[in-house]
């Protein structure tokens, strides 16, 4: 059975979606990335996740044709530049994204990082937003518990449906005190580079020993091992990118895939989780 995950309004999402991140910037690849996308909506990877900052407007871009005809399949992310998160100008970089995306709203906008413009009047934008039916919710990025604190005490600042943030078996520091506090407040986390970032960080991530004995226990592949122990509390929605139609498919059987407490302790013995406060992992 397809894990899911619950967002704070209710809506119930699976646990797994697509990113796109780097998508849109080798022209030669663009019409491979749109069907990557279009096979991931075929398989139930509804979850689209993108950005204005992505090649600037590209990655938007091949999402906005990946969905052409089949709007209504997909579960639209964007996220807006913290340079971008003020008032007037977060209006018109969601009508920007808009019009890339060629639809008519998201159905979550989050503000991709913090930067100088006071999270009040990030929120207030929002909430207009969301008020002209331009985008369903909003949520943030890469926010730490000091953060979703401040967040929280803000009027409407408990409306946040989810913090984007790294999570992965190689970064495991949220799970010390970040994830704890939201699922209290009943928000989900969406983990970017959910199998590491980077050719050599996921390398050393997929060839550790004690992963590939439990992978091949279960008879998948140390990604789709990796991938499905993000998602296997309930409380977490990964994102890979795949271009390779073999990877789109991996990622959405890696839904499936139950662990036993075996396969959890042999998992923490290789990565253990944290026993103290970490700083906030961000690519």
């Amino acid at each position: 059975m397809a894990m899911q995950v619950t967002l704070k309004d209710g809506t119930a999402l699976p646990s797994i979606g697509q990113g796109t991140w780097y998508m849109g910037e080798d022209s030669s690849r663009k019409r491979e990335e749109i069907k990557a996308l279009q096979l991931g909506l075929d398989l139930g990877l509804e979850v689209i996740d993108t950005a204005e900052m992505y090649g600037e407007g590209l990655a938007e871009e091949v999402v906005g044709e990946a969905i052409k005809d089949r709007r209504d399949q997909a579960f639209l992310v964007s996220k807006v530049y913290p340079h971008n998160a003020g008032r007037p100008e977060i209006v018109t970089s969601c009508e920007n994204s808009l019009k890339r995306l060629q639809t008519d709203y998201l159905d979550l906008y989050l503000l991709h990082w913090r930067g100088g413009v006071p999270l009040s009047e990030t929120v207030e934008g929002l909430e207009v937003l969301k008020s002209e039916g331009k985008i369903k919710r909003w949520g943030i990025s890469n926010f730490d518990v000091s953060d979703m604190e401040e967040l929280w005490s803000l009027p409407s600042g408990d409306q946040a449906q989810l913090n984007q943030v790294l999570y992965h078996l190689g970064s495991r520091g949220i799970e010390y005190d970040l994830i704890p506090w939201q699922k209290e407040n009943q928000v989900p986390v969406m983990a970017y580079s959910p199998i590491a970032h980077g050719g050599k960080e996921r390398q050393r991530l997929l060839e550790n020993k004690q992963l590939k004995e439990v992978a091949e226990e279960y008879g998948v592949t140390p990604l789709q091992m990796a991938l499905a122990w993000t998602i296997r509390t309930g409380q977490v929605l990964s994102i890979p990118k795949a271009v390779q139609e073999q990877h789109v498919r991996q990622n959405a059987e890696a839904m499936a895939i139950e662990l036993s407490q075996q396969a959890l302790d042999q998992l923490d013995s290789a990565f253990p989780p944290p026993t103290s406060k970490q700083p906030l992992d961000i690519i």
